[in-house]
């Protein structure tokens, strides 16, 4: 791994040293204050010995072992399977006890404390591995090493979990009785049996999570807190067996922390959300990081009694009131997962009920699985996994509910309650078993920097979805419910590896829609091949707008999934703004998988995906490990023309356009629906013509009749459209009319925009002004176009629409507009 690199500029740090400690189990304990704009209150982390440490402890016996032996030792050929142990929670009402802040405060402590500076960031990476000198045991005090980012961490204590009442109940724990033990070494025995207890034990689990995390502190613990993490260290403790493995944190977010976004929703209500990028959790609380890290955890959260929380987890969180005006929510998870998917949310918001009669959803079971894996096995360290549980196997619709600020339930009472049960429905019927238990679907506000994101029984959809049709409402849904299986049930070694989640969420996406249409094999077909059209027309876009590097879908290339000694690491490119609008991980990916279908068969394809969802859910994966298996099913004669490694080198370590594809970009343009676009583009281009050379007398024409165009087909038609130098107003306004463009989708009105700002529309800016204030998810390069053409009014107009948003602007977003605008 490259160790000299600078991540303040445009890599993510991923500074925890997950090798030495690994967390198992956050317990936090939470207070949401909307008037000073700070999330504070406790954490308790649950830590298990890593990997990388195989020493005996200073008390001469065996530490504890991780169950991430081989964790991530990453190459070529070999595939990262990463088992991760359950932890999990109930749905206890005990309240945790308060902490009162120490008087350390906020202050710098590094040089009263002797911890290691953490000032230049480049060097804490490059000397990691030495927080703990494996070679020489004496010299150095261990430090714990966390993630964390725009907070301020008040105090740091051990927890001495051997207070708790009847924690000596859990299994093996009677030998830890002897006296002669240290006491240091049997608190870490008694964690070590609290998370490694089996699944089928997962409510008394959390009972003792619960009880530990209330246990009073025994020592307070030395710690420094840098631009990017967090180190943690006790005297006189040298190797991570010893280290306290569970630790408590007090501390409180910072109102710019980049995590949490603060903000109003579109009724004008205070709200805060996570944005989950570009630099995940650890602005919201100190956490490990990196993709091996998979944990679980249990949060209470309180806030005024205005207010609903949301958050991933598997209960439908009932909130319970403390006192007056005061109330508690509180969320579990079983599934261990990466710190980086937590996600809460918390506003004033609507839940939009089911209306009294809802049409029925088709519900066939086309799903099945090959004979040989009709026992459901699984591959990874126990939990209470759903795809064991024969009721959720036969599952096709989860339970739902959807949110939204109280302006907006109307739409989505009208949209999103028929869409979902259709999506999920489709979802199961091509991959089977849901791997969460419910979802909770909320509409964010206008500033939410993308049109989705997915979580753990959580989506977030942004309100650009919500006008027009169901068609983009139905897709974009479609895409967040893929991520369920791929991205959150699967995960990536490696964040660089993007595709393997946005790729096959945008494949599954189109396959998810269609079944979820119930359209036939030919509509099916034909609506595919448009929008591999117009997905490859973006991508070309894209590739000639952009820099090379940031096109490439595997940015380590050989060194993907390598990990320094600590097992710290980077996300190349991770705090890169202009990385963020980009969607070349989605569309390589994409096009990817589709070259890889057709070479297989469909069918075969869809069986192969299975299959992979089956063997690897819950798991984290490198590219090589879906190819390897996908290959494994192409006959011998079609082996020699395609291999991992040319596949790797054509589409996956490469900038610009895939060679494979290359050949393919002229084929769609005879689709049915596409050549009946290319009819009307010559429609309204000749009648364009002829007002241009009508005279003033304004000549009767004759009346051109235009067909009804589907949503996509409409955006083939504006981006034709665009193409063209000059376009009059007349023909501007006609066109308008004709498709009611103002009503249409985001995606159709975007291209609108385009074409009012390329041709200096005046009567088209209010569009424009709209469109930048309300699809803040979906408008920032527009700006770049009203500042390209040096006209006075547009750039007015950029500059007014930009200073009415930039205070809720996410960050990236902002960057990027300034950059184009000053």
């Amino acid at each position: 791994m490259e160790t000299q690199q600078d991540p303040m500029k445009d890599d993510l740090p991923l500074m925890a040293n997950t090798s030495y400690m690994l967390a198992k189990h956050y317990v936090l304990d939470l207070d949401v204050d909307f008037t000073r704009k700070v999330v504070e209150g406790i954490i308790v982390l649950f830590f298990e010995t890593g990997s990388q440490y195989r020493k005996t402890s200073s008390t001469g016996k065996e530490a504890c072992q991780s169950q991430f032996d081989e964790a991530c030792k990453m190459t070529a050929s070999e595939p990262c399977h990463i088992p991760a142990t359950n932890v999990s929670a109930c749905s206890s009402k005990n309240q945790y006890k308060d902490l009162t802040a120490c008087g350390k405060g906020e202050e710098d402590t590094s040089d009263k404390n002797g911890n290691h500076s953490n000032q230049d960031q480049a060097s804490v990476i490059s000397s990691s591995k030495d927080c703990y000198d494996i070679g020489n045991h004496g010299n150095k005090d261990f430090l714990l090493v966390l993630d964390c980012c725009d907070l301020a961490v008040l105090k740091v204590e051990e927890v001495d979990v051997a207070s708790v009442s009847g924690i000596e109940k859990l299994t093996r724990l009677a030998e830890l009785t002897d006296v002669s033990k240290e006491l240091e070494n049997r608190r870490n025995q008694i964690v070590h049996e609290l998370v490694t207890l089996p699944a089928d034990r997962w409510k008394e689990q959390l009972y003792y999570f619960t009880c530990c995390s209330q246990a009073p502190g025994c020592g307070e613990l030395l710690f420094t807190a840098g631009p990017w993490s967090l180190e943690i260290r006790k005297p006189g403790i040298k190797t991570p067996a010893d280290f306290p493995h569970a630790i408590r944190i007090l501390y409180k977010t910072k109102p710019e922390g980049r995590s949490v976004t603060w903000t109003t929703d579109q009724s004008g209500r205070p709200c805060v959300y996570t944005v989950g990028s570009p630099i995940n959790n650890r602005a919201l609380f100190p956490c490990q990081e990196p993709p091996v890290a998979l944990s679980t955890w249990q949060a209470s959260v309180r806030t005024a009694a205005d207010f609903v929380v949301l958050m991933s987890g598997e209960n439908s969180a009932e909130p319970v009131q403390l006192q007056e005006g005061l109330l508690s929510w509180y969320y579990y998870v079983t599934m261990p997962m990466p710190a980086s998917t937590f996600t809460i949310a918390v506003g004033c918001w609507q839940e939009v009920k089911q209306q009294s009669f809802t049409a029925p959803v088709q519900t066939n079971i086309e799903f099945s699985l090959p004979s040989s894996q009709s026992d459901f096995r699984c591959n990874h360290v126990e939990y209470p996994c759903r795809f064991q549980n024969p009721a959720a196997r036969l599952q096709a619709v989860i339970p739902y509910r959807v949110f939204a600020p109280w302006c907006l339930v109307e739409r989505c009472k009208e949209l999103l309650l028929q869409l979902i049960p259709r999506c999920l429905s489709a979802a199961y019927n091509t991959l089977g078993t849901h791997p969460f238990s419910r979802l909770d679907v909320l509409i964010v506000p206008s500033n939410f920097s993308s049109l989705g994101m997915a979580s753990p029984h959580i989506i977030f959809l942004s309100q650009s979805v919500l006008p027009g049709g169901t068609h983009l409402c139905g897709t974009r849904l479609c895409h967040e419910i893929a991520h369920a299986w791929f991205g959150l049930a699967i995960g990536a070694c490696d964040w660089t590896e993007e595709w393997i989640s946005e790729g096959f969420a945008t494949s599954l996406e189109d396959i998810f829609w269609a079944k979820a249409q119930q359209l036939s094999h030919d509509e099916v077909k034909e609506q595919q091949e448009l929008k591999a059209l117009l997905r490859w027309q973006r991508l070309r876009d894209e590739v000639q707008n952009s820099e090379e590097e940031l096109q490439v879908l595997r940015p380590k290339k050989e060194s993907t999934g390598e990990l320094s000694e600590s097992g710290a690491s980077v996300v190349k490119h991770g705090l890169k703004a202009e990385k963020t609008f980009m969607q070349v991980h989605y569309l390589k990916g994409y096009f990817l998988l589709r070259s890889l279908a057709r070479t297989v068969g469909e069918d075969s394809y869809l069986i192969c995906l299975r299959k992979f969802v089956h063997k690897f859910h819950g798991q984290l994966v490198l590219s090589q490990d879906f190819l390897c298996m996908l290959l494994e099913d192409i006959p011998e004669q079609k082996k020699s023309a395609l291999t991992v490694e040319s596949i790797l080198q054509n589409w996956l370590d490469t900038s610009g356009i895939p060679k494979p594809l290359l050949e393919e970009g002229e084929t769609w343009k005879e689709c049915r629906l596409v050549l009946q676009v290319s009819g009307e583009v010559t429609k309204w281009i000749q009648t364009n013509q002829r007002i241009r050379k009508s005279s003033k007398k304004k000549r009767k024409q004759d009346e051109v009749i235009f067909q009804k165009l589907l949503p996509d087909q409409l955006v083939l038609l504006l981006e034709s459209l665009l193409e063209e130098k000059t376009l009059c107003p007349g023909i501007l306004q006609c066109l308008e009319k004709t498709y009611q463009l103002r009503e249409q989708d985001a995606e159709v009105r975007h291209r609108w925009c385009e074409l009012v700002v390329k041709h200096k529309y005046v009567p088209g800016y209010g569009d424009v002004e709209k469109f930048l204030r309300e699809d803040q998810a979906m408008g920032v390069y527009l700006y770049g176009e009203l500042m390209v053409n040096e006209d006075v009014k547009q750039q007015e107009l950029a500059h007014k629409c930009f200073a009415a948003a930039r205070d809720h602007m996410d960050e990236s977003s902002a960057k990027v507009v300034a950059e184009m605008l000053f």
